[in-house]
C-alpha cells in the first residue's frame, strides 16, 4: 500500500510535470507575444479571479471536504457513493451556475474589487472587464472537473485527473499562437482560450467517471446528509485552504497601485514557483488526502501519523534544494524563459526580485499543502481557518512594512515586498498548522529527524556552491543568444541536481528508503 502512495505521488508528479513544462511554453509565447503591459496585467487580473476562485473552491475548500465524506461512504456505505455523487454535482452545479451569472453581469464590479488601482486607469480596466465576461464561466466547468477528479482520486485514479490540467495549456497556446497572427495581436483571445479549456478539461473526465459507473446525472441534492456535511465542512475549508492564493490575490490588489508591469512581474515569477510547487508539493497533497481519509475512517492512527511524517521528509528531501535553486537561479531562469520579444531586460530584473522574493517561501508554501490534510482527513476545517486568519492578517501588515517605505522612496522593486510578504506569512502559517498538528497527538515525529535534517542541510549547501560558480549576474544572461542561455541553465541544473543528490547518497540518505512510510525513520 505505502508503495503504491509512492508510486501515484510519482504518477501525478510526472503529469504535472509535463503540464507545468507546457505552462512555461504558454508563458514564454505569452511575454513573447505580449510583453508586459497595460493589457497584459489586464489579462492576467481577467484570469486570476477565476483561477483564484477555481483554486480556493474546486481544488481548495470542496475537493478538501468532499474527498473526505466520500471516501468515508465508499468504506461504510458503497452502495450510495452513487446518490452521493450525483446529489453534489446537483448542488455545487446550481451554484456556480447562479455566481457565473451574476459575475458575467457584474465583471467590472469584480475588476474594481480586486484590482482596485485599475479604476483610474482606461488602458487596464475596462479590457480588464470584457475580459473577465469571458473567463469567468471557466469557474463553473472546472469545479465540476474538481469533483470528477475528487471521484477518481478517491477510487486510486490520480493519472487522469494529473494530465487534465494539461488541456488548459493546450487551448491558451492555441489561443496566443491564433492572436499572433492578428494585426493587432487581440489579446482578448487568451480569454476565449481560458473559457475553452474549462470546457474541453470537464469532457475530458467524463468518460472515466463512467467507467466507475459513476457518471449519475445530477440531482438537486440539498437535502442529502452526505451533501449536508460536505457544505458544513466547505464553510471553514474555502479560507483555511486558500490562505497562500488570497495572499497571492492580495498581492495583485496592491501591485495594481504600483508602476505598470508590477502585476505581470509577479505572475512570471508566481509562475516559476508553481512549478516544483505543482510538480511535489500539490502531488503529495493529492495522493496523501485519500490515504489519510481512509485511514482515519479505518480508525487507525498510527499508520496517520506515519503518513505524514513519511510526506514530511519528501517535503524537505526536495523542497530545500528547489527554495534555494529558485533563488540562485532567479536572473538566469527569468531571462532564459522569457527574455525575448516584448519582455526587455528591465522586466528580466524586476520579475527576478519577485522570484527571489517567493523562493524564500516555497518550503512554507509545499508544508501547507501536506499539513493541511492532516485536518481535512479527520473533517476538521475549523482549526485551518483560525490559522489562515492569523497568516492573512501577518501577511497584510508585511505588505505595508515591506512595499509602502520602498513606494514613497521610489525604490525599484516594491512589487518584491509583496511576495517576500507572502512568503513569510506561508512560514507564519505552516508553523501553526504543525504546531496543532503536535499538539492534538495527531501527528508524532518518527525517529531520526535531527539527523536527517543535518545532512539535507549539507547537501543543500553543497549544490548551493556549485550553483555560485556555475552562474553569473543577471545582465550577462540578458545579454546572452537563445542557444547559450539554453546550454548554461541547463549545465547548471543539471550539475546542481547531480551534486545534490551525490551529496545525499555520501552523507548516508539513500532515496529508496523513503519510498516506503514505514521505513523513514533514521539515526
Amino acid at each position: 500500500m505505502s508503495v503504491r502512495l509512492f508510486k501515484s505521488t510519482a504518477v501525478v508528479g510526472g503529469f504535472t510535470f509535463f503540464s507545468r513544462i507546457l505552462g512555461f511554453v504558454r508563458d514564454v509565447v505569452f511575454a513573447g507575444i505580449f510583453g508586459a503591459g497595460p493589457l497584459t496585467d489586464a489579462f492576467f487580473v481577467a484570469f486570476k479571479i477565476p483561477n483564484f476562485l477555481r483554486r480556493l473552491f474546486a481544488e481548495g475548500a470542496f475537493s478538501q471536504a468532499f474527498v473526505p465524506v466520500l471516501s468515508e461512504y465508499k468504506a461504510n456505505r458503497p452502495a450510495e457513493v452513487r446518490a452521493l455523487v450525483a446529489d453534489a454535482t446537483g448542488a455545487l452545479g446550481s451554484v456556480l451556475l447562479a455566481i457565473t451569472l451574476a459575475a458575467v453581469v457584474g465583471a467590472p464590479l469584480l475588476v474594481g474589487l480586486f484590482a482596485p488601482g485599475f479604476i483610474d486607469d482606461p488602458e487596464r480596466f475596462g479590457p480588464a472587464g470584457e475580459m473577465l465576461r469571458i473567463t469567468f464561466p471557466y469557474i463553473f466547468f472546472i469545479s465540476l472537473t474538481a469533483l470528477a477528479a475528487g471521484v477518481l482520486n478517491s477510487y486510486g485514479r490520480f493519472a487522469v485527473p494529473a494530465f487534465t490540467p494539461i488541456w488548459l495549456n493546450v487551448c491558451l497556446i492555441t489561443a496566443a499562437l491564433w492572436a499572433a497572427r492578428q494585426p493587432e495581436t487581440p489579446i482578448v483571445a487568451l480569454a476565449w482560450g481560458v473559457f475553452a479549456a474549462g470546457v474541453v478539461q470537464l469532457l475530458f473526465q467524463l468518460p472515466f467517471l463512467g467507467r466507475l459507473g459513476l457518471l449519475a446525472p445530477p440531482r438537486w441534492g440539498w437535502r442529502h446528509e452526505g451533501v449536508r456535511r460536505i457544505l458544513r465542512l466547505m464553510g471553514p475549508a474555502v479560507f483555511g485552504s486558500s490562505v497562500a492564493q488570497i495572499n497571492l490575490l492580495l498581492d495583485t490588489l496592491i501591485a495594481s497601485f504600483l508602476v505598470a508591469g508590477s502585476v505581470s512581474w509577479l505572475y512570471y515569477a508566481d509562475r516559476l514557483v508553481e512549478f516544483p510547487l505543482g510538480v511535489f508539493g500539490i502531488a503529495l497533497a493529492t495522493v496523501i488526502l485519500p490515504s489519510l481519509s481512509r485511514k482515519h475512517a479505518e480508525s487507525d492512527p498510527a499508520a496517520f501519523s506515519r503518513t505524514l511524517d513519511w510526506a514530511l521528509r519528501w517535503v524537505f528531501l526536495l523542497g530545500a534544494p528547489a527554495c534555494l535553486g529558485l533563488a540562485l537561479l532567479a536572473g538566469p531562469l527569468i531571462a532564459s524563459l522569457f527574455n525575448y520579444g516584448a519582455f526587455g531586460g528591465e522586466d528580466v530584473l524586476m520579475a527576478r526580485l519577485s522570484l527571489i522574493a517567493y523562493a524564500v517561501g516555497l518550503p512554507a508554501f509545499i508544508l501547507v499543502k501536506v499539513l493541511a490534510p492532516g485536518y481535512y482527513a479527520r473533517q476538521d476545517t475549523r482549526t485551518p481557518v483560525k490559522v489562515g486568519v492569523i497568516a492573512m492578517g501577518s501577511n497584510m501588515v508585511l505588505n505595508i512594512a515591506f512595499v509602502v517605505p520602498l513606494a514613497l522612496a521610489g525604490i525599484p522593486g516594491p512589487h518584491a515586498g509583496l511576495a517576500l510578504a507572502t512568503s513569510l506569512a506561508a512560514f507564519i502559517n505552516a508553523g501553526l498548522l504543525y504546531q496543532g498538528l503536535r499538539r492534538d497527538g495527531v501527528y508524532t515525529p518518527e525517529a531520526g529527524w535531527g539527523g536527517f535534517l543535518g545532512r539535507v542541510v549539507l547537501a543543500t549547501g553543497v549544490m548551493a556552491a556549485v550553483l555560485v560558480v556555475l552562474t553569473g549576474s543577471t545582465p550577462d544572461w540578458i545579454a546572452m543568444g537563445l542557444w547559450e542561455r539554453v546550454r548554461q541553465l541547463s549545465v547548471a541544473v543539471i550539475a546542481g541536481a547531480a551534486i545534490y543528490f551525490a551529496a545525499l547518497a555520501l552523507l548516508g540518505i539513500r532515496l529508496r528508503d523513503y519510498i516506503n512510510p514505514s521505513n523513514t525513520a533514521r539515526p
